[in-house]
This record gives structure tokens, sequence and C-alpha cells, in this order.
């Protein structure tokens, strides 16, 4: 590989690690609309509105406490108590 070829790829991995750690951008939750874990992927969907579905969707329901973390690993969707910094730093309250 040339030094071009070798720096250009570095700089590509660079840029892809800077906006992975840089990336805040909130997810907002809005009236009417929902997040779902499935197959190790979220998504959001807009809900079916009415009050049945709103009651079955209730029945299960629990509230999620302040300072929730949620986190992928291997797939899998977690949750833990505490909080982050602006670098992505893992405190406990």
């Amino acid at each position: 590989m040339t030094n071009l070829s070798m720096t250009m790829i570095a700089a590509a991995v660079l840029a892809a690690m800077a906006t992975s750690a840089f990336s805040q951008v909130a997810t907002e939750m809005s009236p009417g609309m929902a997040m779902m874990f499935r197959n190790g992927k979220m998504m959001s969907m807009a809900m079916a509105p009415g009050p049945k579905n709103h009651e079955a969707m209730m029945k299960g329901a629990r509230k999620v406490p302040n300072n929730t973390v949620f986190f992928m690993d291997g797939g899998q969707l977690y949750s833990t108590s505490g909080t982050l910094d602006p670098t992505g730093n893992f405190y406990l309250p």
C-alpha cells in the first residue's frame, strides 16, 4: 500500500471514530410515536390512534426513572441507572 492510501484509510477511520464519539443527537419522543427494539435494532414508528390501542400498551407499561441509560452490547439492549458526561463517560448518580 502506498503512503497516500494508508493516510486516506487512517483519515477515514479517525473521521468515523470522531463522528460516533461526538454524535449526541437527542432522540425526542413525541406524542403518537413509539420506539421498538427488535432483532437487535431500534426503530421508531407512529402508533395506531385510538383508546383501545393506548389501553393495551399501558397495561404492561412502566415509567422509566430519571438517569436511565440505555445501551447496546452484542445485539442486546440494556439499561442501567447513571449518567453520561459529554465525552460519553459513565457515572453513578
